[in-house]
């Protein structure tokens, strides 16, 4: 009797082991747990931990609720500008409803996958080409919202849409190098177009302040020689400036000008006071000299003297 009822509660305990170990389940804590009996749905989503379903009747799925990181394959189009590229992209993805993710869509990543490729064809349609290489942050966020109205009744959450690279043309790619060249070449004249104005606007005035005050050209001159001598040349070439010259020559120009008018504006010296007695002895001296009639004549020898002379 004792024998028969070992045996019975051994045997009821190896049902219990057995039933336990087909009933017994663990949800990761990244997962739920769907349960579905006989088919029909379980309202309750299990929990990460332990659970337990009835064996033979309940089915448990497990979902994971991670984000998904799903690249897109490279989809060729035509921008709305006639330019042949291939855009690939990446979407992160996550599942927010168990329930619906496994019910509503038969695989919700294929369906996912999918509907990106489709979504980022219609996309590279509706854009221009300098959108798809500088504006991706607004198609970005046009991808995501293409994705996120569909997903939602999947239950499945877009978390976002990354556009990884655009594949253009060999010619287009020299295209786009010439125009870039192109382009850096203009700015660059205008700069020196402007450094130029600017140079001149100042080297105008420096003119006019050197009009005014010359010796500031010859300042400037010794500065310079003194540049070309710190280069330890053999030879140094001294230039003169033309405005030099002419001041040079206008200040020997107007030296003898100041001195032929000195001489002009001078008054006459006059003669020194005569004596009364200086008249009179030089009226008594006229009166001993005899007239000369012809002074312009010819010329008159002098007589030889005379013998006894």
């Amino acid at each position: 009797m004792i024998e028969e009822l070992l045996v019975a509660v051994a045997g009821a305990a190896a049902a219990a082991a057995v039933y336990a170990g087909a009933a017994a389940r663990v949800v990761k804590q990244y997962e739920r747990g769907v349960v579905f009996r006989f088919g029909r749905l379980r309202d309750d989503v299990r929990s990460p931990g332990f659970t337990m379903i009835v064996p033979v009747v309940d089915r448990l799925h497990k979902v994971n609720m991670q984000i998904v990181t799903m690249p897109v394959p490279a989809q060729e189009g035509i921008t709305r500008d006639n330019v042949t590229v291939r855009v690939d992209a990446v979407v992160y993805f996550k599942v927010v409803d168990a329930a619906d993710a496994l019910i509503r869509v038969e695989d919700y990543k294929f369906a996912v996958s999918q509907m990106a490729q489709t979504s980022l064809r219609s996309i590279i349609g509706k854009s221009d080409l300098d959108d798809l290489l500088s504006n991706r942050e607004k198609l970005n966020q046009g991808l995501e919202l293409m994705l996120d109205s569909p997903a939602m009744g999947w239950g499945v959450a877009i978390d976002r849409v990354e556009i990884k690279d655009v594949s253009l043309p060999e010619t287009m790619k020299r295209s786009m190098a010439r125009q870039a060249e192109a382009d850096r070449e203009r700015r660059a004249r205008v700069i020196n177009a402007d450094a130029e104005l600017q140079a001149s606007k100042k080297l105008a005035e420096a003119a006019e302040v050197m009009s005014d005050q010359p010796a500031a050209l010859q300042l400037r001159l010794l500065q310079t020689v003194v540049a070309v001598a710190a280069e330890k040349n053999s030879t140094l070439v001294l230039p003169f400036p033309v405005e030099l010259l002419r001041f040079l020559e206008r200040s020997t120009a107007g030296a003898p000008a100041a001195v032929n008018e000195t001489r002009a504006v001078a008054p006459t010296p006059s003669p020194p006071p005569v004596s009364d007695a200086y008249l009179k002895g030089a009226a008594h001296a006229a009166e001993g000299v005899e007239p000369v009639e012809d002074l312009a004549g010819a010329s008159v020898e002098p007589a030889p003297p005379e013998e006894g002379a």
